[in-house]
């Protein structure tokens, strides 16, 4: 699965300005179909008070974040599966990325062309999927056909064959009927025997409903469809006005950001919720290091061991790793500095078979 969510939708959704507001790097955002042609792409920084609260306590001359890559993606229309629009680029594209953030325009604006001409999520969203599926289903049923010929092989082959065809029959039908292959809910075992097919709609989901300034503190019944539709899906909804967030992302300091939030009645930009929920939904977590040099957040991945997250710094760290100095950073802030975590014997030495939990402050030892 790629390290990148991407944003996708019909046009003219909010997809480009909600990806210049998160990148910070004006995407082309106009009001006519097709603008976003050749993918958009962006390094977004992740929003971590645990870091800040770190600088506070170890002081240093450099703070570097963690990071996660976004991915502006050309609206996908109704037979995009067939070349419509432009569907083979879409969809190329979209094959590469490991979460699929799917905007939804959530708001009425006559200004503002819709590809449909109404405001329709259920429909907007039911265009996206089966478009999706039927891409998939098209791959699919060549794999169908090139394993179908297998059966009539050597023994070994055959097998082979036995044991894939099942669960291309069962995608068959599934994406015949419009529906992701993700809802089969198959086993790893499954997976790994479709892995190489990269399948669109095996890919996780979020839902971006992109609402007008008047509703982002309030009710709105297009948000309420899409919440429905997400939760049948197991799918996140996160909620966010498009036009408010360009206008946060163009203020030059972390105060002004402030301002204006408290100002629209805000605790949070709806922006940094779509990241954190993006990385989490990848399966990123940070480990940070500390010291008067740098205090740095560093991305692994859940599940990962010392060795693999050293070799996130640099990949001697990981062939050399002897052992690993660890503590929480809520060790951190409960005892106001690294000597204090020390006296309290909360630093602990972790070997080759630490799991890295999301907040370790960790230092490696290794040796070339």
């Amino acid at each position: 699965m790629g390290l990148n969510c991407g944003i996708v939708g019909l046009p003219n959704v909010g997809k480009s300005t909600i990806f210049s507001a998160l990148s910070s790097a004006p995407a082309e955002a106009a009001n006519y179909p097709f603008c976003t042609i050749d993918p958009n792409v962006g390094m977004v920084s992740v929003p971590d008070k645990r870091l800040d609260r770190i600088v506070e306590l170890i002081p240093t001359k450099k703070v570097v974040p963690a990071t996660v890559e976004f991915v502006d993606i050309a609206g996908l229309v109704a037979g995009a599966s067939k070349g419509e629009g432009l569907g083979n680029r879409f969809l190329a594209s979209i094959r590469e990325v490991g979460v699929l953030v799917h905007v939804v325009r959530c708001f009425e604006n006559p200004d503002i062309v819709h590809v449909a001409n109404r405001i329709d999520p259920a429909s907007d969203i039911e265009t996206i999927n089966i478009e999706l599926a039927l891409a998939d289903l098209e791959t699919v049923d060549k794999r169908y056909q090139k394993v179908s010929k297998m059966t009539r092989l050597d023994k070994e082959t055959a097998k082979q064959a036995a044991a894939i065809l099942p669960i291309l029959e069962k995608l068959r039908e599934s994406l015949g009927n419009g529906v992701a292959a993700r809802s089969l809910g198959l086993d790893d075992e499954q997976l790994k025997l479709i892995y190489d097919l990269h399948l669109i709609t095996l890919k996780p989901m979020i839902y971006v409903c992109n609402v007008d300034e008047e509703s982002i503190d309030s009710e709105n019944s297009y948000v309420d469809i899409v919440r429905k539709i997400a939760s049948e899906e197991g799918a996140q909804t996160v909620v966010i006005c498009g036009k408010i967030e360009a206008e946060i992302a163009a203020l030059d300091t972390p105060e002004d950001r402030a301002e204006f939030l408290e100002a629209v009645g805000l605790e949070e930009s709806g922006l940094n919720q779509l990241i954190h929920t993006g990385y989490q939904t990848l399966g990123l977590r940070t480990f940070f290091t500390a010291g008067s040099d740098e205090d740095r957040a560093w991305t692994f991945h859940s599940g990962d061991k010392a060795p693999q997250a050293a070799g996130v710094i640099h990949t001697d760290f990981e062939k050399g790793f002897i052992k690993a100095e660890v503590y929480h950073c809520e060790d951190l802030f409960t005892y106001g500095s690294e000597q204090k975590v020390k006296e309290a014997g909360k630093l602990r030495i972790e070997g080759k078979e630490y799991e890295v939990r999301d907040g370790d402050i960790m230092h490696f030892r290794f040796n070339l």
